[in-house]
């Protein structure tokens, strides 16, 4: 599936306008103006929030989590494209099969996807604090936006390495071309600083009420800082931040299929830190942006079976994935589709559903509560607990506190119905990396992490042998990092190409 609607730097002064033009509402989610506020109305509360909703918006596009940060766990090797064969998905199947250019589709939205978000987030930070306001309002909003902004930073240094940075509205006569800037000074000066002024302005979920829920949290910016800890290899703060966040009182879902579903239940749970939100019904077209319809039920769905609404049958499983399963693992019935699997939905699968035998199931929701393809209000789980405590486990192993690491991986592993805790107790530290790996693909499978996980494990090592080793062997060192798109290099002539392109 190709959505060739792009943005880039040149057009950020029309965000800016699209920005200042949202008006407020009671459910924040929908923020789409149907009139012009005066310029004169932007200094009150009711804009500040509605500048800051914006700032959310573009997680819940194509370009991100709508659809390109789930196809990473093809590109990972977790499953396969599937859809409608020919020149459906063909950019991820590039992607995939490590043959993708500069003027692969799929890397085109992941470059371009952050930069209205984080222009919006520019947009908040420099005018919120001279707006006469509450102060709790203030620091909400610049509390979102800095964890917003950090996240987007985040995903694009993690994709691309050195990305170009802004930290200003941009306005007429600024420059429209700006050069790549080291990651690691974008690490240190804008996502951990963003993240710890986050977690001292936002309030804790409680605080918030129900019609904010979604909002970003202390315990989200707690946990974002804990992942971002984890991937420099800053074990012993990790484990602080993951520390932070058990004291907020997260914890577990007692069920792990709670986790996910488009029913209200399952929507930002005890377990979950931080999800891109969706209420299902929606204005435009499917395929826009300004969509409101969740994507992954109905592009994951077997396809032409009336499982769910649409049913494009996208993101199968490979039986390389399907045999981590040990024995016992009741997450494995949770989330995928297989021959012999419990029915769904009252529907039997049969594994010529899919080219690998397999769908994912996970994300499903049946049509009694989607009844149609656009009409899906599952929420996409960006983090939750069950990864802190994941993280926790492998920043005590990697410290050497191996012992103490059997606890969180244990508690992640007795929900899944794997209750024999010895086995871990006896684990030397390399078999204990080992086991968290691991659990860490069968836990999070499908979500999105895989490949950033498999990029960050011994300097990108451990992608190339893994990948290598399901007959990915097409993979080298250069593909760690996603091609900067052509197009944008040949409009910006500051732009340099990643190694190897």
């Amino acid at each position: 599936m190709k959505n060739n609607k792009t943005i880039n730097f040149g057009n950020l002064l029309i965000l800016l306008i699209t920005v200042l033009t949202i008006s407020a509402c009671d459910n924040y989610l929908d923020k789409f103006p149907y009139e012009d506020p005066a310029a004169e109305a932007i200094s009150d509360e009711a804009s500040a929030i509605a500048l800051t909703n914006a700032c959310y918006q573009p997680l819940q596009r194509p370009k991100l989590y709508n659809m390109r940060i789930w196809t990473l766990d093809i590109i990972a090797g977790n499953s396969q494209v599937g859809a409608g064969g020919g020149e459906d998905g063909i950019e991820t199947v590039q992607l995939a099969n490590f043959v993708a250019d500069a003027d692969n589709f799929a890397t085109i939205d992941f470059w371009r996807g952050p930069n209205p978000g984080i222009l919006y987030c520019n947009t908040v930070i420099a005018n919120v604090p001279k707006m006469v306001i509450s102060q709790k309002i203030k620091n909400r909003c610049l509390g979102e936006a800095k964890f917003l902004r950090a996240h987007y930073y985040f995903l694009l240094v993690q994709l691309y390495g050195d990305v170009p940075l802004s930290l200003e509205p941009v306005g007429a006569g600024d420059n429209l071309y700006p050069a790549r800037t080291d990651k690691n000074a974008i690490y240190n000066e804008v996502i951990i600083p963003d993240l710890l002024s986050a977690i001292e302005l936002l309030p804790v979920r409680e605080e918030y009420g129900a019609n904010d829920k979604g909002r970003a949290s202390k315990g989200a910016a707690c946990g974002m800082l804990a992942k971002v800890y984890l991937t420099l290899g800053k074990y012993a703060e990790c484990v602080a931040m993951c520390e932070q966040v058990k004291s907020f009182g997260y914890t577990l879902n007692p069920d792990y299929s709670d986790c996910f579903g488009g029913e209200s239940k399952n929507k930002n749970t005890v377990e979950s830190l931080f999800e891109v939100q969706y209420y299902g019904k929606t204005k435009a077209d499917f395929f826009d942006d300004e969509n409101q319809a969740a994507w992954h039920s109905t592009f994951m769905g077997p396809r032409n079976q009336n499982f769910v609404g649409g049913g494009y049958g996208w993101n199968q499983p490979t039986q390389e994935f399907i045999d981590q399963y040990e024995s016992g693992d009741l997450r494995k019935d949770k989330t995928v589709l297989y021959e012999g699997c419990p029915n769904f939905d009252g529907k039997k699968y049969l594994s010529t559903m899919s080219l690998t035998g397999c769908n994912v199931r996970k994300f499903l929701v049946p049509l009694s509560v989607s009844p149609d393809y656009n009409t899906n209000s599952a929420n996409f789980v960006v983090l939750r607990y069950a990864d802190v405590l994941l993280m926790k486990a492998e920043a005590l192993n990697e410290l050497g506190q191996t012992a103490d690491a059997v606890e969180p991986l244990y508690e992640v592993r007795k929900r899944a119905g794997l209750t024999n805790k010895t086995a871990l107790q006896s684990l030397n530290q390399e078999a204990m990396r080992e086991k968290i790996r691991r659990e860490r693909r069968m836990e999070l499978a499908f979500e999105g992490h895989r490949w950033f996980d498999l990029i960050r494990w011994d300097n990108g090592d451990y992608a190339l042998n893994f990948l290598h080793s399901i007959g990915k062997t097409n993979a080298t060192r250069k593909h760690l990092l996603f091609p900067i798109p052509q197009k944008d290099i040949d409009t910006n002539p500051n732009l340099k190409q990643n190694e190897g392109y």
